[in-house]
């Protein structure tokens, strides 16, 4: 899709693949290759499997645009949440391969999933914002109400608890780890299942078991549009 996102065409499902540095971080390029992605992969009716580099799936928001201004924090913030609403509410299933660690924004990528599958070894994944200095978006709040486990829910938003990849089975941002090895062959083999759906069915159900998250998350983003979006000092 562009240098940063990868997209591999096979048979019954596609691999996007985000390769962007030392972080794998969500940038305006990054965004913008996912959702030329999910475009082609509309298109082609096939099941999406994503993923990142080996050892981190992603480290979050591209931290130099988050810094420039409050205007470009709102404005990268804004398009990342955009695209979880899309991730959520897309026709196909979406399965997260996640390669390692998933922070912030990446986490909120495994929130915004069909399913997802993580690695075993010391990764660490959770939502960091508060502990980087930036108050929690309303979006980020919408996102992890729908999907995280109420228990760990204040845990992971408000005090930025980050988990091991067999806790965040439990908390919600994971639903199965594996060996590194078997990472992205497991994830196909979901993907094959998937397939087999009946696609019409799959997504006019995801959209009735959703349909209150996905008016919330709407909601919550004409918030932060009104809101300032920053990381303090």
């Amino acid at each position: 899709m562009n240098k940063l996102v990868t997209y591999q065409s096979e048979e019954n499902f596609a691999i996007v693949t985000i390769n962007n540095g030392k972080a794998n971080a969500i940038s305006h390029e990054v965004i913008e290759g996912l959702n030329a992605s999910l475009d082609k992969a509309e298109k082609e009716n096939k099941v999406v499997i994503l993923t990142g580099k080996a050892g981190i799936f992603s480290g979050g928001f591209d931290l130099k645009v988050m810094k420039e201004s409050p205007e470009s924090a709102k404005e990268l913030v804004t398009k990342g949440s955009k695209f979880s609403l899309r991730m959520l509410s897309f026709p196909q299933p979406i399965i997260v391969a996640c390669s390692g660690h998933a922070i912030a924004k990446g986490a909120f990528l495994l929130l915004s999933a069909d399913y997802r599958i993580g690695v075993e070894g010391d990764f660490k994944i959770g939502l960091n914002e508060v502990m980087i200095g930036m108050t929690m978006h309303n979006a980020g709040i919408a996102i992890a109400k729908s999907r995280l486990s109420e228990v760990y829910l204040n845990r992971s938003v408000n005090n930025a608890e980050i988990y091991n990849p067999k806790q965040a089975i439990d908390v919600g941002f994971l639903d199965v780890i594996v060996p590194e090895k078997h990472l992205l062959s497991t994830a196909i083999k979901i993907a094959e299942m998937f397939s087999k759906l009946n696609k019409k069915a799959h997504s006019e159900t995801k959209l009735k078991v959703r349909k209150h998250h996905l008016q919330d998350l709407e909601n919550a983003i004409e918030l932060d549009l009104q809101s300032n979006i920053s990381i303090n000092a």
